[in-house]
């Protein structure tokens, strides 16, 4: 394939340079596909695994960085484990020193990826296996299932990557006779700064820095870089790939800003430290390139120097999460509920004022967890939920300064209401702390479409009180109680024919008995609302026109 793609002809037509241009384009093109479609594939298969991990296993900050690089080697994306961290962040899964460890972890893992291209596709030379393979896989990405499907798509993705390397080294080797080392910067100050913006701005383009790196190294293999060259260029690659976090955090909570910006300030500090031993060493770095594999020397440097990074910033992670606190400082959430003592000197204003708060109370949890509860969850409402605790204890005071007159029934009813609303929301609130059922729910395809419908529910709620979806709400709850003995007989039984492990059942099981007891706080909340409303006196209606 090689020699058919070097050779200068497609039929009887003579190729030119701008065909080499745009061989070297298209196989730039089809990397990105390929990495793509691979780590979409093997992000999918670690899936809850990786999930997981990525919470519990970051204990520490080096346990951070030994989980962020197996990650980033094993789905073969740092950008996907960056944009991970900062989501986890804005959840309150993990604190920022826990995330920083992840962080420096996933510039070590990143590397990988060009070690894995370099012996695959320049040492082994695999393009005209993967063409045969490509096939076969594709078929298999297209009519197999679970486990058989991603399998597929991992192989065919890692097939593209293959052929678009053979595509890119047969374009750019055509193309030595006019991109020569002499044409681009030098070894100067600032011919390697230049080289390496160069490289930031490719990455920043690819939004991928595996093709950047590619390329970089299609390039120094044809000879259209030497080695100083491409070490600048890769220099530059680290922190454009900071890039796609940076992007992910815009809109966000400040700890996601500030993951963000601890990417983009790591790479900075490793890129300050790593570029002036770099130039200084530009001579002794082309000779022992001279004498070795360059290939090989290009990339012991990328992971040395993401090495270098980590060993300078580890040891003052706790220090370094203080400093980006005061440079993103998180602003204060206005509180929740604000209630006036005042109005305790009328017991019928006082109740309408409580109510007012336990709905602004049930609206942010019921949006918090509706939010969850979705095929796209969005965990952020439920980190930012310190604003109800406050409220929760401030509508507690309230209510037990509020004094009732004698022989008022119905006053004494609402307030009855509003202390069984107070008990439920607090335990409510209590059940938002258990992140991790979530995910079981989700992967659980018998509690997975009730788990949604409720997560719609609560959403519906949470942006306005409806006595419909009030009962929708309450016959989910019917529906799930209806079916818990016979979904966890099901999973004890699977346990046994081995199609689930121990761990599994039960972390469905708690699932489930979470969401049951969840729905009975949601369900009498809304109950007690109604009850509420129906013995204080009705909101005027607003003036027409």
């Amino acid at each position: 394939m090689r020699a058919t793609l070097a050779a200068g002809k497609i039929g009887a037509r003579v190729v030119g340079p701008m065909d080499h241009v745009l061989s070297l384009i298209g196989g730039i093109g089809m990397f990105l596909l390929g990495m793509e479609v691979m780590t979409a594939a093997l992000r999918d298969a670690a899936g809850r695994d990786l999930r997981a991990v990525l919470a519990r296993f970051t204990t520490t900050p080096l346990r951070g960085v030994l989980t962020g690089a197996g990650a980033t080697a094993l789905i073969q994306s740092s950008s996907a484990t960056t944009v991970m961290t900062v989501g986890f962040v804005g959840a309150g899964l993990l604190s920022m020193p826990q995330a920083l460890g992840v962080i420096f972890g996933a510039n070590i893992g990143t590397t990988a990826t060009g070690w894995l291209v370099s012996i695959l596709g320049f040492k082994l030379q695999l393009d005209a296996l993967a063409m045969v393979l490509l096939l076969p896989a594709s078929l298999t990405l297209l009519l197999g299932r679970g486990g058989v499907a991603r399998a597929g798509r991992v192989v065919a993705g890692l097939c593209l990557l293959l052929v678009a390397l053979a595509l890119m080294q047969a374009g750019a080797a055509d193309l030595t006779g006019w991109l020569t080392p002499e044409r681009l910067p030098g070894a100067s100050l600032g011919g390697m700064l230049a080289l390496a913006g160069l490289g930031l701005a490719v990455t920043v383009l690819m939004q991928s820095s595996s093709a950047a790196m590619a390329l970089a190294l299609v390039l120094l293999d044809s000879g259209a870089l030497t080695l100083i060259q491409a070490v600048a260029i890769v220099l530059g690659m680290n922190i454009g790939t900071t890039f796609t976090a940076i992007l992910a955090s815009v809109g966000g909570s400040g700890p996601m800003r500030q993951t963000a910006l601890a990417n983009l300030l790591f790479n900075l500090g490793t890129f300050a430290v790593a570029f002036p031993l770099v130039w200084l060493g530009a001579g002794l770095i082309a000779g022992f390139g001279a004498r070795h594999d360059a290939m090989t020397v290009l990339l012991a440097m990328h992971t040395g120097v993401n090495m270098l990074g980590v060993a300078l910033f580890l040891p003052g992670t706790a220090r370094f999460a203080g400093f980006l606190a005061r440079l993103v400082p998180n602003p204060k959430e206005p509180p929740l509920v604000t209630l006036d003592r005042g109005m305790l000197r009328d017991s019928e204003a006082a109740l309408v004022a409580a109510q007012t708060a336990a709905d602004a109370i049930a609206a942010r949890l019921f949006a918090a967890l509706g939010a969850a509860l979705d095929a796209r969850p969005d965990y952020r409402g439920l980190s930012a939920l310190a604003a109800c605790d406050e409220a929760i204890e401030e509508l507690r005071g309230f209510l037990q300064n509020i004094r009732l007159p004698e022989g008022r029934q119905s006053a004494e009813q609402v307030y009855s209401a509003l202390l069984h609303q107070l008990d439920h929301l607090t335990r409510m609130r209590a059940r938002t702390q258990s992140r991790g059922h979530f995910t079981a729910l989700m992967d659980d395809r018998v509690l997975r479409r009730p788990a949604l419908a409720t997560g719609a529910c609560l959403r519906r709620l949470g942006a306005q009180y409806s006595p419909r979806e009030a009962a929708r709400l309450a016959r989910l709850q019917a529906l799930i109680e209806h079916r818990q003995s016979r979904h966890r007989r099901g999973l004890l039984l699977g346990e046994h024919a081995g199609m689930y492990a121990l761990g599994d059942v039960f972390s469905h099981t708690d699932a489930m008995r979470w969401l049951l007891r969840t729905l009975h706080h949601a369900v009498r909340v809304a109950e007690y609302q109604r009850q509420a409303r129906a013995g204080l006196p009705a909101a005027p209606e607003k003036a027409a026109g």
